[in-house]
This record gives C-alpha cells, structure tokens and sequence, in this order.
C-alpha cells in the first residue's frame, strides 16, 4: 500500500524536473518569426519578431534570407539588418522588398548570419542557436 502512496508523488517530482530542464534548455536561443507579408507601396513589406534568449545582447545582427517561389525557386537573396536585440527583449522589425510581390512568397530560408556581434558572442553564435517560426502562411527555415 506504501508503494501505491509513493508512486504518484514520485511521478510529480519527474516531471517536474524535467518541465524545468525543458525551460532551461529553451533560454538559450535566438528566435526569428516571420509574422506577416503585407503589399506595399514599394513591394512586400515583411513583419519579424526576434527574441534574444541569450545571456548577452547582441550589438548588431543581420540575416542573409532566401525567398523561394511555388515552384521552389529562387526569388531573391536579401540581407535584413535586424541591428540590435538585448538579452533578454523581444523586438518586431520590418523591412520592405522592392519589386517583391508578396504573393510569390511561398517560403523564405535564413541562409546565414553574415553579422553576429555583442560581447563575448562567438561570430557563429547566431545561427547555432536560431529557431525560426512562422505566424503567416509562408514557412520559415533556418
């Protein structure tokens, strides 16, 4: 009857530590979503929320983006300058695509992080630890 009281409790205590572990392990990534695409005067305007899990901040950070057509094609290659995200913060960031339509975009590909400074941040940093999303109905890769 001791072990049928205990079993439970012992179940809580496991799970519980490893729902900690799992918010542990999520602290330390850079996120970047791709929130909406919307038409604009000048192309395709694109919405980004970027978080800074990370224990520092970064200074400067910049994404080389690949966008690809229905067909899985190369639309265009574009380096979005997402300047500065401390630790921490969430910021949205837009940035308009002249000659885009935005309904060509099917999905978009971050290809590198040709800029990745903050201090005592490894020039790697940023796309070892990107985990990208999507909110619009064009996929994101990282």
């Amino acid at each position: 009857m001791k072990f049928n009281r205990l079993l439970p409790l012992a179940l809580i205590a496991i799970l519980s530590s490893g729902a900690g572990a799992v918010a542990q392990d999520s602290s330390g990534n850079l996120t970047v979503e791709i929130n909406e695409l919307a038409p604009s005067d000048k192309g395709c305007k694109l919405t980004f929320v970027a978080g800074n899990g990370l224990a520092q901040g970064l200074t400067k950070v910049s994404f080389e983006f690949v966008l690809f057509d229905e067909k899985g094609l190369v639309e265009r290659m574009a380096v979005l300058d997402f300047r500065d995200l401390p630790a921490g913060k969430t910021k949205v960031r837009q940035f308009d695509l002249p000659g885009t339509k935005c309904e060509s975009v099917k999905s978009l590909l971050i290809n590198d992080a040709p800029v990745c400074n903050g201090e005592g941040v490894a020039k790697d940093a940023c796309m070892k630890v990107l985990k990208t999303g999507s909110k619009s109905s064009v996929e994101l890769k990282g």
